[in-house]
């Protein structure tokens, strides 16, 4: 904080769910602009799970559950990927008993626990006047909870999914596409030279904003999304077709991970373990259709099957430095906030829409879902995004229902 300011109050700030680029400089704008302001700020270590875990006696050692930042920690990250204040997938109003921290484990017997009287209690201890929560609508959902019980949040939407409601854009999804571009196109020489056919699963739980956008810029012939469930043959067939066209003879498919073709009960998991918002982990889909259209290719091309390249790219699109957007975007975004504290205003969640700079009301992350329009965007037999007119549209095309 400048010297000779009086300090306004505390915000502290953290960060949730899955890492993406972009992170680290949303910290460093919330923080210079507010220790400018006069106020103090803490980061919240491990998201949710820094602040269950906060022992109220200032006698404890509670180093790694928050930190007070300072311009010259803040810089020093602010031009890296990940998020050094690091992250977690705790929910606070649903804790397994196993997971309760050793201090409130007499307190808290249930098989699972809210210890939102705890969060509350402890925000309180550490002096926190305002909570800037950056995540997906998993983190932001328990933001809004403490919003209800009369804190004074206000949000930051990321996500590389690019499917929290109430914006156009969340940070990493730009930085998300963008590798999924590069990385598609450095995958095409293996596809060309070998004349097979190259499936990328990508991320993309509920919503296909990750393959349809890449797709649309010209990374694949076709993709597969969360929003419509498809059938094996058809998409062979097209990709076939596409292999025949390409003088290369290979053709490209991306394969959103909650993807399910007709004849799938659900979405693929990897395991049965689920996190605190009760989601399983995703994986496999993209080996599950590769099998499929190998099988299926040998009808389309005089009875030989085709072969696949079958390449996930998970954490590959997440990891490493923002790009421009992811850049920018979360500057944007962290003085936002800021200007909303600065006027008193809270609950609100900081949004892109239309292509300008805006702020929602905190609970649309709970009350919506932000999916592909599929009758508007998605070319249900072609297996690909389609469009009529770009005129007045957002960055990225697609907005969202």
């Amino acid at each position: 904080m400048a010297q000779g300011i009086k300090k306004k109050g505390t915000i502290g700030i953290l960060t949730g769910g899955g890492d993406v680029p972009g992170l680290n400089p949303a910290i460093r704008a919330v923080t210079i602009r507010a220790l400018r302001e006069g106020y103090q700020v803490i980061g919240l270590r491990k998201g949710w799970s820094g602040i269950i875990e906060i022992i109220r006696d200032k006698n404890a050692d509670n180093s790694e559950h928050f930190v007070v930042l300072t311009e010259q920690i803040v810089n020093k990250a602010g031009r890296t990927g990940g998020t050094f204040l690091h992250t977690s997938r705790v929910n606070p109003s649903r804790v397994k008993k196993i997971d309760v921290p050793l201090h409130l484990k007499d307190s808290y017997k249930k098989e699972i626990n809210d210890l939102t009287p705890e969060v509350l209690e402890n925000l309180a201890f550490l002096g926190i006047d305002f909570l800037i929560p950056i995540g997906g609508d998993d983190t932001l959902s328990y933001g809004v909870r403490l919003y209800q019980e009369g804190f004074k949040v206000i949000a930051i939407p990321k996500t590389m999914d690019n499917d929290v409601p109430g914006t156009d854009y969340c940070i990493g999804f730009s930085t998300c596409v963008t590798r999924t571009i590069n990385m598609t196109n450095t995958l095409r020489t293996s596809a060309g030279s070998h004349e097979r056919i190259l499936v990328l699963e990508v991320f993309g739980r509920y919503a296909g904003f990750t393959a349809m956008i890449p797709t649309m810029a010209g990374a694949a012939n076709r993709c597969v999304i969360p929003e419509h469930p498809f059938e094996i043959p058809q998409l062979t067939e097209l990709l076939v077709e596409d292999r025949f066209q390409n003088p290369s003879n290979y053709s490209v498919v991306l394969v959103s991970e909650g993807s399910t073709f007709l004849g799938m009960d659900e979405m693929m998991f990897r395991d049965g373990e689920k996190d605190a918002y009760g989601h399983a982990k995703l994986g496999g889909i993209g080996t599950a259709v590769s099998d499929q259209i190998k099988k299926e290719s040998a009808k389309f091309n005089n009875g030989v099957p085709i072969n696949i390249i079958n390449q996930h790219l998970g954490y590959l699109v997440r990891g490493g430095d923002p790009d421009a957007i992811d850049s920018i975007v979360p500057m944007a975004y962290g003085n936002l906030a800021l200007d909303l504290i600065l006027k008193g205003i809270h609950g609100r969640l900081v949004v892109l829409r239309n292509g300008r700079y805006d702020n929602a009301p905190l609970d649309v992350v709970t009350s919506s879902k932000k999916l592909v329009d599929v009758k508007k965007h998605y070319n249900t037999e072609r297996l690909r995004p389609h469009f009529k007119s770009f005129e007045f549209q957002p960055l990225f095309i697609m907005s969202g229902t």
